[in-house]
C-alpha cells in the first residue's frame, strides 16, 4: 500500500490488528529471539548486498528499516543493505522486475493485484499488523457508524488504494454498496474537503488525516468497522526467483527488519535521530514535531506479534483475497497460489505457503 509506502498512501507525508504496545518484557524476550535468528556477527564472509526498495520519498513511516540499518542489524546479519526509494513516478514492481532491487515493501492487495497482472512477486513478512485506514467525520456528525453513511457523502483520492479498498470493506461489513453512498474522487486534499462540507465523510490513514486536523484546529471522530480485519496491508515481498535463489538472505533480512521494528516501538524518540539521517530537514521546528506525532500515531499499527513476528494469517489472506474478487479488483484467473508464505519468517511454528 504505498503509504510513505504507498501509493495509496504516500503522495503527501502519507502513511495502521493490535491496539496497544507489546509489554516491555515481553519485547526484551522478542529481541533476543531475533538476534538470535539473525546471528550476532557477520563471520569471516564478506557481506551479502540486497536492496531493499521502499516506495516514494524518505518518511518517519519507514522508520524500521532505518533503525535496521542505523544500529546495525543488517551488518549484524551479514547483509549490506541498500534502501532504495523510488521516484515520484516510478511504478511500485518496475524495479522489482527489472532485477533492481531483491525486496520490496508493499501491501498485501498490491502483492496481489501484481500477481493478477502476471508478477511472479509473493507477500512473505507483514510489518503493519493493522489496516491503516479510517472514515473520518466532524465531531459534530451524526455519522456514528458505518451503517450511519448510507445516503452520505465520502472523499477518497481516487478508486484505487488502501483507502478506497478499506471504503469498500467497510460498506460491505455494514450491508451497504457504493449504491448507497456518494463517492467522490478528491485526490490528495482531505482536510480541506471535509473542513469546507464538499464531503460528509472522508477516507484517510490512522497516522497522517487525523494529525493534520489536529492541526488545523477541526474536531474530528474515527471511525472503523470489522471488515478492516482481513485486509492485509504493509510487509516485505520478493520475485519468486529471488526466495528460491536467496532463501537464507532473504531470512536474514525479515529478522533483522523485524529486530529495526521492535528497537522502533520501544525507542521512538532513538528512532527519530536515526530518521534524520535519511529524512531531509528533520532537525526541529514543526516538521520535526509533526514527523514525532506521524511515529508515536505508527507505533500500533507495527504492533508486533509477539507469538509469530511477521506471521501471515492464511484465513485473512484469503478472506481478503475472496473479497478482491468479489469487488472486481482482481479476476476470476487471478494467480492467488504461492502469493504468500510464512517460509522465511524467524522461528517460525505454523509455517504456510501459498493460498
Amino acid at each position: 500500500m504505498r503509504h510513505p509506502t504507498l501509493r495509496h498512501h504516500t503522495r503527501q507525508h502519507h502513511t495502521a490488528r493490535q491496539p496497544a504496545l507489546a509489554a516491555g518484557l515481553l519485547l526484551g524476550m522478542l529481541a533476543i529471539s531475533l538476534l538470535s535468528a539473525c546471528g550476532s556477527t557477520t563471520g569471516s564472509g564478506a557481506l551479502h548486498s540486497l536492496t531493499l526498495g521502499l516506495t516514494y520519498i524518505p518518511n518517519v513511516q519507514f522508520a524500521p528499516f532505518y533503525v535496521a540499518e542505523q544500529q546495525g542489524y543488517y551488518r549484524a546479519a551479514g547483509l549490506n543493505v541498500t534502501l532504495r526509494h523510488h521516484s515520484f513516478a516510478e511504478d511500485e514492481f518496475g524495479a522489482l522486475v527489472a532485477h533492481q532491487e531483491d525486496v520490496i515493501i508493499g501491501s498485501g492487495d498490491e502483492i496481489l493485484q501484481a500477481r493478477d497482472k502476471k508478477i511472479d512477486v509473493a507477500y512473505i513478512d507483514n510489518i503493519f499488523t493493522t489496516y491503516p485506514v479510517t472514515l473520518i467525520v466532524p465531531d459534530s456528525s451524526p455519522i456514528h457508524t458505518i451503517a450511519d453513511l448510507k445516503g452520505h457523502s465520502i472523499g477518497v483520492p481516487g478508486p484505487y488504494g488502501a483507502t478506497y479498498i478499506g471504503l469498500l470493506a467497510m460498506l460491505k461489513s455494514a450491508g451497504l454498496t457504493t449504491a448507497d453512498v456518494t463517492i467522490q474522487s478528491i485526490q490528495y486534499t482531505q482536510v480541506p474537503a471535509l473542513t469546507t462540507n464538499k464531503v460528509d465523510a472522508v477516507m484517510g490513514y490512522l497516522n497522517n488525516e487525523p494529525i493534520q486536523f489536529q492541526q488545523s484546529h477541526f474536531a474530528i471522530r474515527t471511525i472503523t468497522g470489522p471488515g478492516l480485519s482481513d485486509l492485509i496491508s504493509n510487509g516485505l515481498a520478493a520475485l519468486a526467483t529471488t526466495l528460491s535463489s536467496r532463501a537464507d538472505d532473504i531470512k536474514k533480512l525479515i529478522s533483522a527488519t523485524l529486530q529495526g521494528v521492535q528497537y522502533t516501538i520501544a525507542h521512538p524518540d532513538q528512532a527519530i535521530t536515526s530518521c534524520q539521517t535519511y529524512v531531509p530537514d528533520l532537525t526541529g521546528g514543526t516538521r520535526l514535531a509533526t514527523a514525532k506525532a506521524v511515529l508515536h500515531a505508527s507505533l500500533p499499527i507495527w504492533a508486533i506479534n509477539t507469538s509469530q513476528p511477521g506471521y501471515i494469517d492464511p484465513q485473512a489472506w484469503q478472506g481478503m483475497a475472496s473479497f478482491m474478487q468479489s469487488q472486481g479488483l482482481l479476476s476470476a484467473a487471478a494467480q492467488l497460489t504461492g502469493s504468500y508464505s510464512n517460509a522465511y519468517l524467524p522461528e517460525t511454528a505454523t509455517s504456510g505457503t501459498g493460498y
